[in-house]
C-alpha cells in the first residue's frame, strides 16, 4: 500500500484539493481526499510542496513503432506498399525496450493510444498500452482501440511515387468507400450465415476490422489536417454512420461552427514543429485555443515521434501561452483524452477505483524548468528521482 500525502491535487474530477492524499492498493486508487487514514506500515510519499496530477495521456502517437535513432531497422509504422491494410496491428510492431518509452514516463506520460502511420489510406490498429512494462502484452487497455484512416496528402505522396492509387483526393476517398461497402456486405452475408452456416463467406483478415467499425465497437481515427479533407472524412463517418475522431484538425480553428454540430472528439497536434507541407500552412498553438475557447472538447498530441512524446506537458503549456485556459490545457492531456479513447472509466483522473497511474511534479508541468519527482503506473513506482 501507497501512502502520497500533503500534496496539491489536481484532480481532473471538478476539484483542486490543496493539501491531499491519495492511498493505493493493488494498483488502484481506493481513498483520496483532505483526510484520508492510511495504516502505519503504508509507504509513504511526502508530496508537501509538490503538484500531483493523473498520469498524462497521448491519444494520438506513434510510440515504439519508429525506434530511436535507427533508422530502417527499427521503422515498422507504415506498410507502404499497399493503401488498405486494416488487419495490421500496431501490438505486433511496439517495441517497449525502446528508450523512448523511459522517456514517456519521466515526462508524466503513463499511458499513450499508438499504432500506424499516414502513408496508406487505411493503416491498421492502433492500440493503448501503459508506458511501462517489457511484455507489450502486459501494458494493453485497448488491443483494439481505433482503426487508422488517412486523408489528404501523405497517401498521395506515398502512391504517387509509386505510380498507383491513390495520387488525388478523390481517390483517397473511393478506396475507403470501397472498402466499408465490401466490409458491410461481408457482415451481412455472415448475419445470414447465421442459421445457415453452409453459406458463411470466407475469412476475410482485411474486412474484419472494419466489420468492427460498421458494428461501432472501435472508431476510425481520421489523420485529417486541412478542412476539405476534415469534412471527407466527416463525411464519410456520416454515409457508413460510424464513429469517427478527428485526429491533427490543423485548420479545426478555421470551421470552429462546423465542428460544434458534428460534436467529435478532436485530437489536436502536434504544433511544436515547422510547417513541412503546404497541409500545415495554417499551424498554430492557437488553434487548440480557438476551438477549446468555442466549446469543443480537445486532446492534445506530440504525435511522436513528430514531437518527442515527454513533451507533451510543453505542447500543453505552449497552448496556453497561446490562448488556452490552463484548466482545459490540463484537460486535454488527462481527462479529454481519455474520454476521446474511451477509457475514462480507468485513467484521466484521481478518483477511488481508478487506475493508480500518478505523476508529482516540483512545480506546474507547462513551466519547462519542473521536473517529475515521482511517477506511478498501476500503483508501481517505476520513476523515482534520485
Amino acid at each position: 500500500m501507497i501512502h502520497i500525502k500533503n500534496g496539491k491535487l489536481y484532480t481532473m474530477a471538478g476539484e483542486t484539493i490543496e493539501e491531499g492524499s491519495i492511498l493505493i492498493e493493488h494498483g488502484k486508487i481506493v481513498a483520496i481526499g483532505s483526510e484520508v487514514e492510511a495504516p502505519k506500515d503504508a509507504e509513504v510519499i511526502d508530496a508537501a510542496g509538490k503538484l500531483v496530477f493523473p498520469g498524462f495521456i497521448d491519444a494520438h502517437c506513434h510510440l515504439g513503432m519508429w525506434e530511436d535513432a535507427i533508422g530502417f531497422e527499427g521503422a515498422d509504422g507504415n506498410e507502404a506498399v499497399d493503401p488498405v491494410t486494416p488487419h495490421l496491428r500496431a501490438i505486433d510492431a511496439i517495441y517497449p525496450m525502446d528508450r523512448t518509452f523511459e522517456e514517456a514516463r519521466e515526462g508524466g506520460v503513463t499511458t499513450v493510444c499508438t499504432g500506424p502511420g499516414s502513408a496508406n489510406v487505411i493503416g491498421g490498429i492502433f492500440s493503448t498500452i501503459k508506458t511501462y512494462g517489457h511484455r507489450i502484452d502486459d501494458m494493453v487497455i485497448q488491443e483494439t482501440a481505433a482503426l487508422k484512416i488517412a486523408f489528404g496528402e501523405n497517401p498521395k505522396r506515398t502512391y504517387s511515387n509509386q505510380k498507383k492509387s491513390p495520387t488525388t483526393r478523390m481517390a483517397t476517398a473511393a478506396i475507403l468507400r470501397e472498402q466499408l461497402f465490401k466490409a458491410k456486405t461481408y457482415k451481412e452475408k455472415v448475419e445470414k450465415a447465421k442459421d445457415n452456416p453452409d453459406k458463411k463467406p470466407d475469412f476475410d483478415i482485411k474486412l474484419e476490422p472494419l466489420v468492427k467499425v460498421l458494428n461501432k465497437e472501435i472508431p476510425l481515427k481520421a489523420h485529417a489536417h486541412r478542412t476539405d479533407d476534415i469534412f471527407t472524412a466527416l463525411r464519410i463517418a456520416k454515409e457508413f454512420d460510424v464513429n469517427i475522431t478527428l485526429d491533427h484538425c490543423t485548420e479545426g480553428h478555421l470551421i470552429v461552427e462546423d465542428l460544434l454540430k458534428e460534436d467529435k472528439h478532436i485530437i489536436s497536434g502536434p504544433q511544436l514543429t515547422e510547417r513541412t507541407k503546404h497541409e500545415l500552412k495554417n499551424k498554430t498553438f492557437m488553434s487548440p485555443a480557438i476551438m477549446s475557447k468555442a466549446g469543443l472538447k480537445i486532446s492534445i498530441t506530440t504525435d511522436h515521434p513528430v514531437v518527442p512524446i515527454q513533451y507533451l506537458p510543453i505542447c500543453a503549456g505552449l497552448a496556453v501561452k497561446d490562448g488556452m485556459e490552463e484548466a482545459e490545457a490540463l484537460k486535454a492531456i488527462t481527462i479529454n483524452a481519455a474520454e476521446a479513447l474511451g477509457i475514462e472509466d480507468r485513467v484521466g483522473s484521481l478518483e477511488v477505483g481508478k487506475d493508480a497511474d500518478i505523476v508529482i511534479f516540483n512545480g506546474h508541468p507547462f513551466d519547462v524548468t519542473s521536473k517529475t519527482e515521482y511517477v506511478l503506473i498501476d500503483g508501481s513506482i517505476v520513476f523515482r528521482r534520485s
